[in-house]
């Protein structure tokens, strides 16, 4: 290992705020990989730093997160290294996850365990894939509902102080680079000019929403009326359509985590998830399983409520935590029992350690 100074190293790039780039740092917890092993390269998205030239060179969709990875064949230190940059979520874990094993551990500094997260079985993978899909899909996007948590005008206000500072830094940066792509200050080509043209439009219709918040209805003009009446709709529309979402996850997670007893690459996409919607609905990263998801229905609205068929006592057990004095009739969600779970663990404590996101 004395060589390993030498050896060029991956990059995850992230935002701690990301919901997604959770899930990367949660693996890398749960995999057991040193500090020094992975370079975390923070992108501010909140300032647009993920639409400038040189981070679109490593991910044209200007999202995060990014791991950017050596190529095997570079290794030597007398060789200039040559990368690979891998920037969907569901491929970044799975790298991570094959990347360190108890039979595979090259040029590690870490002495932890590292456990596999992959399904053992053909129906425990068909599992996970189906619960990552869900959690991916337009029903369940939470950086939509990011956007679209306000359903009626009186909560409007409170999101717009929280989100215009956000929208303001992204737009104020693609309006700067579309402008020195114009002056040659900066190379572009047309399809990212482009790209810069359309997340920029998507800013400015949030922002003339949020900007207009302390008019009542009767106060805007027609055409700010109608923003606002499309964006409740939205809004509306969006989180009556996680019903269906949760309902599922309750149903096909096993529990207490997603396969059952042992943690996989599931658990880490649904607690970044689950941790955005209870943010989202008002919780706290120190509140229990049942007053999370008690909050998140709350927040979905409409009596909505996730049957309590799981026995807490038999939750803790399997998942490892000390049972001390638990009512054995006491029941609660399969939700709430993960919530339980994973919260406990090492790897949440310290992604989650400022707070839910």
């Amino acid at each position: 290992m004395a060589e390993a100074s030498h050896l060029p190293k991956a990059a995850l790039y992230y935002y701690h705020g990301s919901v997604w780039a959770s899930v990367p740092l949660l693996a890398l917890e749960e995999k057991g990989y040193g500090d020094d092993e992975v370079d975390l390269k923070e992108v501010d998205i909140a300032k647009g730093e993920n639409f400038v030239p040189s981070y679109l060179r490593l991910n044209p969709k200007g999202t995060v997160p990014t791991l950017v990875v050596p190529l095997q064949t570079t290794l030597a230190p007398d060789i200039e290294s040559r990368y690979k940059a891998v920037q969907d979520t569901r491929a970044i874990v799975e790298f991570l996850d094959k990347s360190r094993s108890a039979q595979s551990r090259t040029h590690t500094t870490s002495s932890a365990p590292s456990p596999s997260l992959a399904p053992a079985t053909i129906a425990f993978s068909s599992l996970s894939n189906e619960v990552i899909e869900l959690l991916h899909s337009p029903p369940a996007d939470p950086n939509a509902l990011f956007y679209l948590n306000a359903r009626a005008e009186a909560d409007l206000q409170p999101l717009a102080k929280g989100l215009l500072p956000f929208l303001h830094g992204r737009r104020d940066t693609l309006t700067k680079l579309l402008a020195d792509s114009q002056n040659g200050t900066v190379q572009a080509s047309e399809k990212t000019k482009a790209f810069w043209e359309v997340k920029k439009i998507a800013a400015e219709k949030f922002i003339q929403v949020f900007e207009d918040v302390e008019k009542s209805a009767a106060e805007l003009s027609d055409d700010s009326r109608r923003r606002r009446e499309e964006y409740l709709q939205s809004a509306v529309s969006g989180w009556a359509g996680l019903k269906e979402v949760l309902d599922t996850l309750n149903k096909e997670v096993i529990g207490p985590y997603t396969l059952g007893d042992q943690l996989s690459i599931a658990d880490l996409h649904l607690a970044a998830w689950l941790a955005r919607i209870a943010f989202l609905a008002g919780a706290n990263a120190t509140e229990d399983g049942n007053t999370i998801v008690g909050k998140i229905e709350s927040h979905v609205g409409g009596g909505f409520s996730l049957p309590k068929e799981y026995s807490v006592a038999e939750a803790r057990r399997r998942a490892g935590i000390p049972v001390t004095n638990a009512d054995t009739t006491e029941r609660q969600s399969k939700l709430a029992a993960f919530w339980d779970s994973v919260k406990e663990r090492p790897s949440w404590k310290k992604v989650y350690a400022n707070g839910l996101h």
